[in-house]
């Protein structure tokens, strides 16, 4: 076998978002780990939704997409509705 292949296992002492501190062995290059999440507020567990809208992503798609469909939904609408007028006027005619 070859000699000095796997990486240090040490101690780490990881300090959760709510203050909980436990010790814990890994190979990571440090002797300590903050976490911004964990069980008390990940919506995961928590039971919370938030929509993180980093930058204006929503609103650059919708303005991209969501405008642009909604255009042609009415326009397409609008094409059917002047189609029957037009056969309604035809049938009109004819009688």
């Amino acid at each position: 076998m070859q000699a000095d292949i796997h990486p240090d296992y040490s101690f780490l002492t990881v300090k959760l978002a709510d203050g909980t501190e436990f010790v814990t062995r890994s190979t990571m290059d440090r002797e300590r780990l903050n976490s911004e999440v964990d069980s008390s507020n990940h919506p995961f567990y928590t039971g919370k939704r938030t929509m993180v809208d980093t930058a204006g992503r929503v609103e650059k798609f919708r303005q991209r997409y969501g405008d642009a469909q909604a255009k042609q939904i009415a326009a397409d609408e609008a094409a059917n509705a002047a189609e029957e007028a037009e056969k309604a006027a035809a049938e009109g005619a004819e009688a």
